[in-house]
Formats: structure tokens, sequence, C-alpha cells
């Protein structure tokens, strides 16, 4: 019987040993917080985009085990101390997508393709980035339409078909009716 190797995840091994693929993303990462850009090969890059956005996450919990954590990856102690002051700040209001990559064409002498991997909000980036996306609370969506709509929470909308909007009226008649009676019933007792 043959034998199948078999892949267990999705992340690339840029045919390297274990070891050495971890040695380099981490200064690599190192590189990327203390130049805030980098170019590297397309592959690399695409790694190295799930480091750093996990090393920031740490940097933004601000938290003793993370600080841990984090100083096994970086490698100096200017960066560790760069990203839980001046990164962690910078990404306060950001929940992910700290990184950009940015195609630059082919290398020259092997034609791999090449990327520049930078840090989002900052002076001097390829890119204007996209502002952070802020959270609606659909129930206040749903108030601002009933405001446009000059409805009060009770009255049926008048998009919904007749049938419909009479049976909502028919149901919060009958509902209105058992809760003045129940509430008469228990004033009287």
């Amino acid at each position: 019987m043959a034998r199948v190797r078999v892949r267990l995840g999705n992340w690339n091994r840029l045919n390297r040993k274990w070891e050495h693929r971890v040695s380099m993303m981490k200064t690599m990462v190192t590189q990327l917080l203390e130049k805030e850009r980098i170019r590297t090969t397309l592959a690399k890059a695409k790694t190295l985009q799930r480091y750093v956005d996990k090393v920031i996450t740490l940097g933004k919990k601000g938290t003793r085990d993370a600080w841990i954590h984090a100083r096994g990856i970086i490698r100096t102690d200017r960066e560790l101390h760069k990203l839980f002051t001046q990164i962690a700040l910078r990404y306060r209001e950001r929940s992910g997508g700290f990184t950009r990559l940015v195609r630059a064409g082919w290398r020259e002498r092997d034609a791999a393709p090449v990327a520049f991997i930078e840090l989002v909000d900052r002076s001097g980036e390829l890119r204007p980035a996209a502002p952070a996306l802020q959270r609606v609370d659909p129930l206040s969506v749903r108030a601002w339409m009933q405001a446009q709509l000059g409805l009060t929470s009770r009255e049926a909308s008048p998009l919904l078909p007749t049938a419909v909007r009479q049976y909502l009226r028919d149901e919060t008649r009958i509902r209105d009716r058992t809760t003045t009676v129940a509430g008469l019933g228990d004033g009287k007792s």
C-alpha cells in the first residue's frame, strides 16, 4: 500500500524545516514592527501576515501573559516595548486587519512574486486604510426606521400586506384587552 503524506492545516511551509521557518517568521515579525513596511516574497508575506496579526492582538491585550507570549516571538526589547505602547494605542479601536499586502511585481533573478507588507493607519502608507467598521445595534436601526415611517412601536408597518396588518391590529387589541382586564382584576382585589 502506498504511503500518503497528509498535510494538516493550510499553513504554507515555505520549503523549509519547522525550526528554520519559525526562526524566519520571528525575525520578519521583529523587522516589520521596527520598519512598519518590508518587501518580501508573496508567500512569505501571506504567512507573516497571520503571525503579525496575532502578535498585535497580544499587544492590545496588554496583560502580563500576553507580554510573556509576545517576548517569545519578538526578538528585541525595543520592538516589544513599541508593540505594547505605540502600536497597541494605534490599533485600540480596530478589531483586526492590522496589516496590508501590496503586490510589487516579480523578483528579477527568479521571477518570484514580490509584495510589500505594511502596517495600516500610519504615515507614509502605500494605500490609505479603510476606516474601522462600527457595529450597529439592530434595535436602533428598527427604531430609526419606525421614526422615519412615523410609526409607534405597536403599529404595523405600511409595507406589510393588508391581511397581515389586520391580523397584527387584532392581536394587539386582544393583548391590550387581556392586560387591562388582568390589571383591573388585580386592582380591585
